[in-house]
C-alpha cells in the first residue's frame, strides 16, 4: 500500500490529539464580514475568563499539541490577548493567530515581532479597496494593509496573507501572489464555505465551475501557496493538491468555540456536530472519547459518489459545504467538479440548516483611517 494512503487511513481514524485546533477567542469583532464563518459581531457574556482560557492553554500543551490556530471574531479585543498567547509560546504551543488587522498597529507590530513559535496571518479579501472593502467593509482594505506595513517595519518576518476565495476575486491571484512577495509574506487561501453569514451570500459569491478549473491549475502550478487542504474537492480533477486531500473533522481537525463549546470542524458550528464542553469536561476527553468523533472516525462508504472513479481522490468533498447547503452526508459535494453536487442541490428536500449561534451586529461597522 503506498505511504500516502497509509497515512490518510492513519488521518481517517483519529490522532492522539488534533494536528490541527482551532480556538476562536472571542465572538466581538469590529467587522461585520458577509462570509463570516462564525456570524461574528457581538461578545458572547459567557466567553471563558482569563482564568479558564489559561487553564485551557495548559491543558493543550499536556497533550503535547504542536499548535493552535487562533480566530474571533477579531482576537485582539480581548482584553488579554496577549497574555493567553504569551502563555501559550512559554508552555511551547505555538500559536498561528487570525486578524483584520485593524487593531495591529506599530506598538502591537514590535510586541509579536520579539515572541517566539507565532504566526499572524492577515485576513483581505481583494487586492484593492473596491473587491476587499464589499465583503469586509468600508476602512477595512487600508487597515489591512497598515497591519502589513506595521508588520514589515518591525521584522516581522514571513507573515501570511490570507484569501476566502469567490467570484469576485478568483481573477486576481497572480496579483494576490505578487502582493505577498512584495512583502516576504507567504499567500494562503481558504474555500468560501456556506457557514456562519457565509451561508446568505454562498450562492452569490461562490466561485463558478470554470473559476475553481482555473483555481486548481494555478494551484497545482504553485505548491507554495498554502490552502489548509480546502480545496481537496478539486483533486478529482486531475493530480492531488498539496495536503492530506481528506475531510479532517474530528480525525485531526477540531474547534473550540468563545464559549468553551468543542465542534468537529471549523466550519460546522451548529448543534448537530457540538461534541461537548471544555467546561463540563476539559478538552482531552471531548477529543479522546466523544461519540461525536467516535463516529467520524468510523470507515465511510462512498454513498452517492460510489459510482464515481474519482471518489479517492476528493473523499466526496467537505461535509460543512454539504450540511449547510441542506445535503446529506453521503451525497457529493456542492461544487463537485463533474457537477454531481449541483444535480444533488436541485433534488434536495426541506430547507437548508441555520447556522447557530449567530453574533451578528445589527449594524456593519465603517473604519476610520488610524494614522
Amino acid at each position: 500500500m503506498p505511504i500516502e494512503s497509509t497515512l490518510r487511513t492513519r488521518f481517517e481514524r483519529g490522532l492522539a490529539a488534533p494536528i490541527c485546533l482551532t480556538w476562536e477567542l472571542t465572538y466581538a469583532c469590529n467587522l461585520a464580514c458577509t462570509h463570516c464563518l462564525s456570524s461574528s459581531g457581538r461578545r458572547d457574556p459567557r466567553e471563558l475568563s482569563r482564568a479558564e482560557a489559561l487553564a485551557l492553554v495548559d491543558e493543550i500543551a499536556a497533550m503535547q499539541i504542536f499548535y493552535i490556530n487562533i480566530g474571533g471574531g477579531e482576537p485582539m479585543m480581548r482584553e488579554d490577548f496577549f497574555e493567553i498567547v504569551e502563555h501559550a509560546v512559554a508552555r511551547h504551543v505555538g500559536v498561528k493567530f487570525s486578524t483584520n488587522g485593524t487593531r495591529l498597529d506599530a506598538a502591537a507590530a514590535r510586541r509579536l515581532a520579539s515572541t517566539d513559535y507565532l504566526d499572524v496571518q492577515i485576513s483581505l479579501d481583494g487586492v484593492d479597496e473596491l473587491t476587499n472593502d464589499a465583503i469586509r467593509g468600508l476602512g477595512s482594505y487600508e487597515r489591512a494593509r497598515r497591519a502589513m506595513d506595521n508588520l514589515a517595519a518591525a521584522n516581522f518576518g514571513e507573515f501570511k496573507i490570507s484569501v476566502v476565495m469567490t467570484r469576485h476575486n478568483v481573477a486576481q491571484l497572480d496579483e494576490f501572489a505578487a502582493l505577498a512577495a512584495h512583502y516576504g509574506a507567504q499567500l494562503r487561501l481558504t474555500r468560501l464555505r456556506p457557514s456562519g453569514r457565509g451561508a446568505q451570500v454562498w450562492d452569490e459569491l461562490r466561485p463558478s465551475a470554470q473559476d475553481n478549473r482555473d483555481l486548481y491549475q494555478w494551484l497545482l502550478a504553485r505548491p507554495e501557496v498554502l490552502t489548509g487542504d480546502s480545496f481537496f474537492h478539486l483533486s478529482a480533477l486531475g493530480d492531488p493538491l498539496e495536503g492530506l486531500n481528506l475531510c479532517g473533522a474530528g480525525r485531526v481537525v477540531c474547534l473550540i468555540d468563545p464559549v468553551g463549546d468543542v465542534y468537529a470542524c471549523p466550519f460546522v458550528i451548529h448543534e448537530d456536530f457540538r461534541a461537548g464542553s471544555v467546561r463540563e469536561a476539559g478538552f482531552a476527553p471531548l477529543w479522546r472519547d466523544s461519540a461525536l468523533f467516535a463516529s467520524l472516525r468510523e470507515p465511510g462508504s462512498a454513498g452517492a459518489c460510489a459510482s464515481c472513479g474519482s471518489f479517492d481522490a476528493c473523499r466526496g468533498g467537505c461535509m460543512a459545504a454539504k450540511f449547510f447547503t441542506g445535503l446529506e452526508l453521503a451525497d457529493p459535494d456542492p461544487e463537485c467538479v463533474f457537477g454531481h453536487g449541483e444535480t444533488a442541490l436541485a433534488q434536495r428536500h426541506g430547507e437548508r440548516p441555520t447556522p447557530t449561534p449567530d453574533h451578528s451586529r445589527r449594524v456593519a461597522l465603517v473604519l476610520s483611517p488610524r494614522r
